[in-house]
C-alpha cells in the first residue's frame, strides 16, 4: 500500500517529511554525491553568518554514551560567498533549501534576513535562537521569550510573505512552550525542536575537558526523549503550528514516535556522520511503519498520540470499511 508522505511547512509543501538539520549537511555538495537531495523533504544549510567564522577552538568534538557532544561554534564563510557560490547550487538542482541563520544581535538576523529576501531557492528561513546576545552580556536568545520574539518579529518583517520562518528552540530553558508561543505571536510560521541541549565530559586521561570550549551541545539518541517531549508539550498548546522535531533520529521508528507526538517533519542529523544514506532509510522505513498501521497519508498521523485517553486506536481503513 503506498503512502502520501507530503507534508506542508506553512504554504509550503514538502514531497516527504524527512530533512536534514543544520550543520550536518554541509553545503549540500557533501551529501549530494551520496543520493539525490531532491528525494527528501528539503535540507537545512548551516547557520550562516554575516561576516566569515572560523569557529572554535579543537577539539570540537567528543564521544558520548550515545552521543556526541560539539562545540563548532557556526563555522562558515559569511552570506556573500553562501549567496555567491553555495546557494546556487542548490537553486539549480531544484533542492528545497531551508535556510538556517544565526547572530549575535537582533540588527544582525535582520540584516541576513534582507539579503536572503531576493534570493532565490530560499524554501524557508530558520531562525537559530541558540545564539548569545551581545547586548544582552551573552544570555542565548533562546532562553528568553521575549528575546526571541524580537528576533523573530524582526526576521518575519523584512522576509517575502512566502517565505515561512522557522524559529528554531532549545530546551534549555524553564518553559519551551512560553518560548514558543512567544515566537509565534512574533510571527513565527513554523518551529524546530530542539537545539542540542548544552552538555559536558571530561577526559580521564588527560583530566581535562574533552572540548576545548568547555561545553557543547549533545546530540544523538541520548537527547531523543527531551525532544519528543517538547514536541507533544508544544503541539499540545499550539495545535496547528507546523513542527519539525529533531533529536537523536537514526531510524523510521524513531521518526515515527515524532511524527505521533505531533511533528509534521523530521530532522535527521547525526546519523549522517556515519551513515550518508540515513535520510532515505528512515524516509523507507518511516513510509513502512505507517502503511503497516493501515493509513494512506502521513497528515492522518501527525499528533495521533494526542488522542483523549482511552480512546481505542483506529486506523484509516477503518475509517474508510466503518458503515455510515
Amino acid at each position: 500500500m503506498s503512502v502520501d508522505m507530503r507534508t506542508y511547512l506553512g504554504h509550503v509543501e514538502l514531497a516527504n517529511p524527512v530533512v536534514t538539520a543544520a550543520g550536518c549537511a554541509g553545503s549540500g555538495a557533501e551529501l549530494a554525491q551520496f543520493f539525490d537531495l531532491g528525494r527528501i523533504g528539503a535540507l537545512t544549510t548551516r547557520s550562516i553568518t554575516m561576516a566569515p567564522r572560523a569557529g572554535r577552538p579543537t577539539p570540537r568534538m567528543a564521544e558520548t554514551p550515545s552521543g556526541l557532544l560539539n562545540a563548532v561554534g557556526l563555522q562558515g564563510p559569511g552570506v556573500d560567498a553562501f549567496l555567491a557560490r553555495e546557494l546556487p547550487w542548490l537553486a539549480q538542482r531544484n533542492i528545497r533549501t531551508v535556510v538556517s541563520i544565526g547572530g549575535g544581535t537582533v540588527a544582525e538576523y535582520t540584516a541576513l534576513a534582507r539579503r536572503l529576501n531576493d534570493a532565490p531557492g530560499v524554501a524557508a528561513v530558520e531562525v537559530n535562537l541558540s545564539c548569545p546576545n551581545i547586548e544582552d552580556r551573552g544570555r542565548v536568545f533562546a532562553r528568553d521569550g521575549a528575546a526571541s520574539a524580537e528576533v523573530i518579529a524582526s526576521v518575519r518583517a523584512v522576509m517575502r510573505y512566502d517565505v515561512p520562518v522557522v524559529a528554531k528552540l532549545s530546551p534549555d530553558t524553564a518553559d519551551i512552550v512560553t518560548v514558543a508561543r512567544a515566537c509565534v505571536d512574533g510571527g513565527a510560521d513554523a518551529l524546530s525542536m530542539i537545539n542540542n541541549p548544552l552538555g559536558m565530559s571530561i577526559d580521564t586521561e588527560t583530566m581535562l575537558p574533552s572540548l576545548a570550549a568547555g561545553t557543547g551541545g549533545l546530540s544523538g539518541p541520548a537527547v531523543r526523549p527531551l525532544a519528543v517531549r517538547c514536541v507533544w508539550q508544544v503541539r499540545a498548546a499550539l495545535p496547528t503550528v507546523p513542527i519539525i522535531g529533531m533529536g537523536g533520529v537514526l531510524t523510521g521508528r524513531d521518526a515515527f514516535e515524532f511524527i505521533l507526538a505531533g511533528a509534521c517533519a523530521v530532522a535527521v542529523g547525526t546519523a549522517l556522520f556515519h551513515d550518508p544514506y540515513a535520510c532515505l532509510r528512515v524516509l523507507r522505513e518511516l513510509e513502512e511503519l505507517v502503511a503497516a498501521r493501515g493509513y494512506t497519508r502521513l497528515a492522518d498521523v501527525i499528533g495521533l498520540a494526542h488522542r483523549p485517553p482511552g480512546a481505542t486506536t483506529r486506523h484509516r481503513t477503518d475509517f474508510e470499511e466503518s458503515p455510515l
